[in-house]
């Protein structure tokens, strides 16, 4: 095959595919898609309760996400959708989990990974929703779920090692948010609330919330809400040889929540609660605002998805 029709066959498939972002209004309970650029914005799904964390499977032409609800209410859900907001289903039901907040889906294992805020939880269940699991359990009952340090939000897996690694927030502005890290399975013999191979990762921070590791360089990345100069930030740290403090890379976040990498164009994507996304190189540099005013956003994906014919 010549150079020349191996470059039109590469051009073909490239020009088959689009990048999109897809990402949540908590306020108003709807999830918007569109172009990283922030061109042809469109709102997908309506009528969500909440929505707080999203993950794509691109492969499947799925979008699932979670709805935290009404925390004192304990009815949070999980659903899934085709990309374009079509095929709405409950794959989660309400009262099984409380607060659900960032998800992540392992394809490979056929999973879905996802923190309980209030709930105090890691759990994981497979795609339809069966074999529901608690990995972590940090506290049980009204009166832990009042002790913001044990408020589970944002994860990510290292699929190398079989490690999640997970953020507990603590109160506003406090300095005592953590993040953790265990291996996926819980210890032979022992329970999500028992289990011995917890660590602290870093801990006073001022309020981590979602994570984002970088598989290739092995960088965990998360977003933090707290007050600056250490929150309103995105940082990040090497996950094989942890420094002493994490390195800020984005600054003058309004309250940070959502993160997603795009690791082959050296780019990543963040979401505020003043409703703004922005993007900027995974070191921090060549920041730019992609949406402003948008509500109040949540969780944020990037996915490269078959083009609409």
């Amino acid at each position: 095959m010549s150079e020349a029709v191996k470059k039109k066959d590469r051009s073909t498939a490239a020009s088959a595919v689009v990048p999109r972002l897809f990402f949540l209004e908590a306020n108003a309970g709807r999830i918007h898609s569109m172009n990283v650029d922030g061109s042809d914005r469109k709102t997908i799904v309506s009528d969500c309760h909440l929505p707080d964390g999203i993950v794509v499977d691109a492969e499947a032409g799925h979008i699932y996400w979670t709805n935290m609800g009404i925390p004192n209410l304990n009815d949070g859900s999980i659903e899934r959708a085709d990309v374009d907001g079509k095929n709405r289903k409950v794959i989660v039901a309400q009262g099984i989990t409380h607060t659900p907040k960032q998800v992540i889906l392992d394809k490979k294992g056929g999973k879905l990974y996802w923190c309980d805020r209030e709930g105090m939880r890691v759990m994981c269940c497979n795609l339809d929703g069966s074999k529901l699991e608690t990995l972590i359990e940090a506290g049980r009952g009204e009166a832990d779920s009042r002790d913001q340090t044990r408020w589970c939000v944002g994860l990510t897996i290292d699929p190398k090692f079989r490690k999640i690694y997970w953020t507990q927030k603590g109160p506003d502005n406090a300095g005592l948010g953590r993040l953790f890290r265990a291996n996926v399975e819980i210890p032979a013999g022992q329970t999500p609330a028992t289990r011995s191979d917890i660590e602290i990762f870093f801990d006073r921070l001022p309020e981590p919330i979602d994570l984002e590791l970088d598989h290739k360089n092995r960088v965990l990345y998360w977003t933090d809400r707290g007050d600056p100069p250490r929150g309103n930030t995105v940082n990040r740290a090497s996950i094989d040889n942890k420094p002493a403090e994490p390195e800020i890379v984005v600054t003058h976040l309004m309250e940070g929540i959502g993160i997603a990498l795009d690791i082959p164009n050296d780019r990543m994507f963040v979401t505020d609660l003043a409703g703004s996304i922005y993007s900027a190189r995974l070191d921090g540099s060549s920041e730019r605002n992609s949406l402003s005013a948008g509500g109040n956003l949540t969780g944020i994906a990037y996915a490269v998805i078959p083009k609409e014919k």
